[in-house]
Order: structure tokens, then sequence, then C-alpha cells
């Protein structure tokens, strides 16, 4: 059960109960509930193996299920897969890009493929060609392509059909750090145009960054669901850190500060905190109260690496899906 259960059926983009699917004697996804609201950015984490490119495969029609049910775009993922897949785009991890032929060739082709005129196969490709600045290098062979703009021409090639609902399976993926924020800034745009975006990824600082809403999938089950802050709070562990150069002034605040953990080879001193406002000036009145002043000052809350290494750490920990509400 999750916190946005009672949303209408028709504000969801995604609405899936019960997902199962095995591989022989492997359960790969063991009856997991999805529920995507549209317009917003949607992250599925989960270590290596953990069913996420399945869950993708599955709500995008590309594999059955074997039990549960689900609506996209509010057709039946079973009954009208057609209608599905004329609602969604798919970005797999692995580029659809045709690297013999040209950007432009490759748009084309799509455009083709998606049943557009002629002439409006022309507009939409120029059009996002100039969108994804890849213009310039339309008309050379994709092989000569980085790999940020073959990611970005694989994302175009998507966009041709006008999809309202996109998957992107760890889209950014071997990229350098200045093509996986360009790539970041393209996913916002999408979703400031109102289009879904359905994303899995491995890097926990994309889904920091990009989600709205993030769901945690480990042994097959999704173990926590939640908003970015909302799971942070999940894991204890924030602190303030009080640094000090004389010894005196140490012992001092040691002795003034309450619930402090010491650490008398650096001078320093934790205070448990979830790093408020609140709690901050209280941590301030009470130098100030003792005549102290620290060095440094530090805050420390617990991030998504903490949740998820928290939540994956032991694949059986889990076995119930905790919400945050």
């Amino acid at each position: 059960m999750t916190t946005n259960e009672h949303e209408p059926e028709h504000e969801l983009a995604i609405a899936a109960t019960g997902l199962r699917k095995a591989y022989g004697d492997r359960t790969v996804l063991d009856g997991i509930d999805i529920r995507v609201p549209a317009g917003t950015v949607f992250s599925l984490l989960g270590p290596n193996g953990a069913g996420k490119t399945t869950a993708v495969n599955i709500l995008s029609t590309l594999i059955a299920a074997d039990g549960g049910e689900a609506r996209i775009a509010g057709h039946d993922l079973t009954a009208e897969a057609q209608a599905v897949r004329a609602a969604i785009g798919v970005t797999g991890q692995f580029s659809a890009v045709d690297s013999l032929i040209t950007g432009e060739e490759n748009m084309l082709l799509m455009a083709d493929l998606h049943h557009l005129p002629r002439q409006r196969g022309r507009q939409v490709t120029a059009e996002l060609l100039e969108r994804f600045d890849l213009t310039e290098a339309a008309r050379k062979p994709a092989s000569t392509y980085s790999g940020g703009m073959k990611r970005r021409l694989d994302i175009a090639m998507t966009l041709v059909g006008s999809p309202r609902i996109i998957f992107l399976d760890e889209p950014t993926t071997g990229l350098d750090p200045r093509s996986r924020h360009t790539m970041w800034q393209i996913i916002r745009e999408l979703v400031s145009g109102g289009t879904t975006v359905f994303l899995t990824t491995q890097y926990l600082d994309e889904a920091d960054q990009l989600a709205d809403r993030i769901a945690v999938l480990n042994g097959g089950r999704l173990v926590a669901e939640g908003s970015p802050e909302e799971l942070k709070r999940l894991v204890p562990g924030g602190h303030v850190r009080l640094r000090f150069s004389d010894p005196a002034v140490y012992e001092r605040a040691a002795t003034a500060l309450r619930e402090t953990t010491r650490d008398d080879e650096a001078l320093a001193l934790q205070i448990p905190s979830g790093g408020s406002q609140r709690e901050l000036r209280a941590i301030l009145d009470w130098l100030d109260a003792a005549g102290v002043e620290a060095e440094e000052m530090s805050v420390h809350t617990p991030d998504l690496d903490d949740v998820f290494f928290a939540l994956t750490g032991n694949p059986v920990a889990s076995t119930d899906k905790e919400t945050v509400r």
C-alpha cells in the first residue's frame, strides 16, 4: 500500500498491482505495486539483478508478467497493448542508435516506423535534432558521435512519436559528468512539458536530483517508497560535527553539550541531529551559554547512499514495504 494509493485513476500515468515475474525457480518480481502520477519522475532503485529492467520490460509490453495487472496511460497493459505502445517511449540500457547511418537518418527511420507523413517526419526530425543540439552533427555517421551525443540521439528518437510516458532504463550509464548533467536537464524539460518519466538508475545522486518519488527494489520486493527527503528520514545517523583548535575549549564544550560523541584526537564532538534550524540554533545557544566557540561546524544528514545500503545490504532483511506517510 502506498501513500498515493488514493489518487484518482485518471491522474495516474502508471498503475500496477501485484506484478510478478519468475524465471524457473528464481523470482525476479514478487508482487510489486507501482503508482506514478502523470507529469512526474518516478525512480526505481535497486542493486544489480534486483529486477529493475524486468519491471520496465513488463510495463512497456516487451515481456509478459506472470501475474498482476497494470494500466499505462489509462490502457490495460494486457488487453490494450497496442494502445499502451502508442502512448509510451522506451530508452533502454543499450542504445537503439544505428551507428552505420547518420543521426538524421536514424530519426527519419523512427518517423517512418511511427507512420508519420514524409513532410511531418522531416519537420519533427529537424525540431528534435535542434532541441538536442545535434543539428550540426545530423548528417555525420552516428559512429562518430560521443557517448553523450548518442544518448541524446537515443532519447530524441524516442520522442519522435510524442509519447506521454517515457521509460528510461539507466540512461546515463557510462556517460561523463558533463553529459550526465546535460541528460538531467533534458529529463527536467520533458517533465516540465507534462511528460511522465519512469527512471531506473544505479546513480543515487541522479534519483535524488530528478525523482519526485523513489521506490527501492530488493529481493523482488519494494522495500521502501517515498520522496527523496522522506526516504532519507528512514535512516538514523544525522549529526552535527564541531571541531575545536584549543583542547581547553574542546573540554568545556564537551561538558556543556549533551549526548555528544568525542573524538579526542581530532578535538571534535559529534551531536545527534536531524539538521533542522531549531536544532542548530539550540546547539549554538548551548555554545554561547558555555562561552565557547567552535573552529568548524558541519552538518551531516543521511543521503540516498545511506538509505540504499541500509535497505539492500541484506537481501532478506525486509519482507514488507515501508511506505512513508
